[in-house]
């Protein structure tokens, strides 16, 4: 087997407690290298059309990549993958912490799971040895607390737990999974798919050895990164502060959103209210103690305590960027304290951080344009920037009751069951936008609206660059974007599905991604291979999409993300972004038809992809008969 993998994957039958495992093969881990990359290819062949993403036949992956359970730096992170319910598309959202490398160290290059549990459950995995458990007793219990119950219960400190809280078992479509107390696959509704099939956990304890090509090459990597990150003020300030450290700059410069999409930073917000949600500003009072990820060089998160006030906490987390943007400039809230509950109300009762907060934006424009009445808000006046009415709502989103029942599942799904609000939704295929504005970076429009997984931040393309202020000529210029967007996803491709984090962008270096997974397998990966098995990612996800029956007409996104009408004041005056444009480059370049998103038959096939051409193309000429 390759360096890097176990060469196992587990299979999971929630319907009659079975398991099987199977062989990973070196052609598999080669092709489609691991993450959602070996995820795509496996609910792609074992998966019906069709499936009810709430149903039995939905399968949900929890997958390693090749750098996780070694010393690579930033190798930490590993992905789940199923059928969304909320975009009816393919879904993946990754995470941090230590989950990942503790699954590959304890026998297993993925786990999957298919059918429905008739009682809660949660699956043990200790060291290669598999037993599903009854979970009743977690049932109802907070994602700490149900992972401080599997450390007494396993008997081992060590062990290792993702776990749904209330809102999963709910199935709240804005639920997720969490890992680590704090660390969330977040998006898509993942913690819905594991509440329908009653999975409360997967615990996991390994002491295995990751074996690893040329071990010699890896710490020379590490080296080199060492190196870069001392010369790098951009690492230095996200070790220092974590991804928040730029949220009050971001929020003036348009890079995020402010007001429900709706407003201007420096006319709605101000440096004021900015300068507090910059972490920098708070640090110091809060935190006890640094977090560091599994491999991780930077160590981005904090543990915070708030002693007194109206929520004191004894233990949380130090929110995100995303999640004070969210919570934060978009709903015109400057008031940190409100940000750290609601940060603490979502990591303790699973729940994406990012659709929770655009979800009560939205709620906020609504009422306060008149079109949700304080009565239907159980009585919260949600006026902007209200941070005790925005707790207030948080908490009855957790609990599930009142309006919060409502909301629970997303903005979308609360304006189709109010039958009001849809002209403020702010969302990507029915997915709450993530905190980076195209307006500021028009790459994002493209990967928000038309990426297999769409609204997401952390997917690849000239957005992501543009993002992060990297100069590459005008950004507003439209013409002939195909080849550098299609190449900068295929490079995000590989580092999501190697395993590694976003944040080895910080060192400043080219290709460090491609260079460790050489070092690691013990196989060649550069120039063509490299892009092409990217690319092969890319286009499997989309494959999905289409065999689900989802075109680029059914991928929306709204008029306000691309300045249509376009804003009148700030930074961003004036800008309208042709999101169109952009997608006509990057399907002509991919070889994805516009308007079926079939790729073409020469493109699947250029990518070894031969069975998904058979599948497309004799169905298409039967059709055609």
């Amino acid at each position: 087997m390759l360096g890097g993998y176990v060469g196992k994957m587990l299979f999971v039958n929630l319907t009659d407690g079975t398991f099987e495992e199977k062989e990973l093969s070196e052609e598999m881990a080669a092709k489609y290298i691991g993450g959602y990359g070996i995820g795509a290819r496996i609910l792609y062949d074992m998966m019906p059309p069709g499936a009810d993403p709430l149903g039995p036949e939905n399968m949900l992956g929890f997958i390693t990549g090749p750098s996780n359970g070694t010393k690579a730096f930033f190798g930490g992170r590993y992905t789940v993958v199923c059928k969304s319910p909320v975009t009816g598309g393919w879904n993946d959202a990754n995470s941090g912490g230590y989950f990942g490398p503790e699954l590959k160290k304890a026998g297993y290059d993925a786990v999957f799971f298919t059918g429905m549990s008739e009682k809660p459950v949660y699956l043990w995995i200790n060291d290669g040895k598999v037993e599903l458990r009854d979970a009743s007793h977690l049932w109802g219990k907070n994602t700490k607390e149900t992972w401080d119950a599997l450390k007494a219960e396993t008997g081992d400190a060590k062990v290792r737990v993702v776990a749904i809280g209330p809102s999963g078992e709910r199935v709240s479509l804005l639920s997720c999974p969490i890992n680590d107390g704090h660390r969330a696959p977040g998006r898509g509704g993942g913690g819905a798919v594991m509440g329908s099939k009653k999975l409360k956990a997967i615990a996991v304890r390994g002491t295995g050895e990751v074996k690893v090509a040329n071990p010699e090459k890896l710490l020379e990597i590490n080296k080199k990164i060492n190196v870069a990150m001392k010369e790098s003020p951009a690492a230095a300030g996200f070790g220092a502060y974590g991804t928040g450290v730029g949220t009050g700059a971001s929020a003036l410069s348009g890079d995020s959103p402010v007001k429900n999409w709706g407003g201007v930073g420096v006319v709605d917000f101000g440096d004021e209210s900015a300068t507090k949600l910059a972490a920098g500003t708070f640090d110091h009072k809060y935190k006890t103690k640094k977090y560091t990820c599994s491999s991780c060089p930077l160590g981005c998160g904090a543990e915070y305590e708030v002693k007194d006030g109206r929520w004191p906490l004894p233990m949380t987390d130090r929110p995100e960027y995303e999640t004070a943007a969210a919570f934060g400039c978009t709903c015109l809230c400057d008031d940190i304290e409100a940000i750290m509950k609601c940060n603490e109300i979502c990591n303790s009762y699973g729940l994406d951080t990012i659709s929770a907060g655009m979800t009560i934006a939205w709620a906020m424009e609504c009422y306060n344009e008149g079109v949700l009445s304080k009565d239907e808000l159980d009585g919260i006046d949600l006026t902007w920037g209200n941070g005790e009415a925005m707790v207030a709502l948080m908490e009855k989103i957790a609990d599930g009751i009142g309006i919060g029942a409502i909301l629970a599942n997303g903005s979308q799904y609360a304006a189709r069951k109010l039958g009001k609000g849809k002209e403020y939704l702010q969302t990507a295929s029915g997915i709450e936008l993530p905190m980076h504005d195209p307006r500021y970076a028009p790459g994002m429009s493209r990967i928000y609206q038309f990426d297999p997984t769409p609204g997401r931040h952390v997917k690849g393309g000239l957005g992501t660059v543009q993002m992060m202020g990297i100069p590459l000529g005008d950004k507003y210029d439209y013409t002939a974007t195909g080849y550098l967007d299609a190449k900068m996803a295929a490079g995000t491709e590989i580092n999501n599905c190697g395993g590694f984090c976003m944040f080895i962008m910080l060192t400043g270096l080219q290709g460090l991604e491609r260079e460790y997974i050489e070092a690691i397998t013990g196989r060649s990966f550069k120039g063509q291979d490299a892009d092409e098995a990217g690319l092969r990612i890319l286009t499997l996800r989309q494959s999905f999409n289409v065999r689900e029956g989802l075109k680029p007409s059914d991928m929306t996104i709204p008029n306000r993300a691309v300045g249509k009408p376009p804003l009148t004041d700030g930074p961003l005056a004036n800008v309208t972004v042709d999101n169109e444009m952009l997608a006509d480059n990057f399907f002509a370049f991919v070889g994805w038809d516009r308007e079926t998103g079939m790729p073409t038959q020469s493109a699947l096939e250029k990518l070894g992809l031969d069975d998904i051409a058979k599948d497309f193309y004799s169905l298409a000429e039967s059709l055609a008969e």
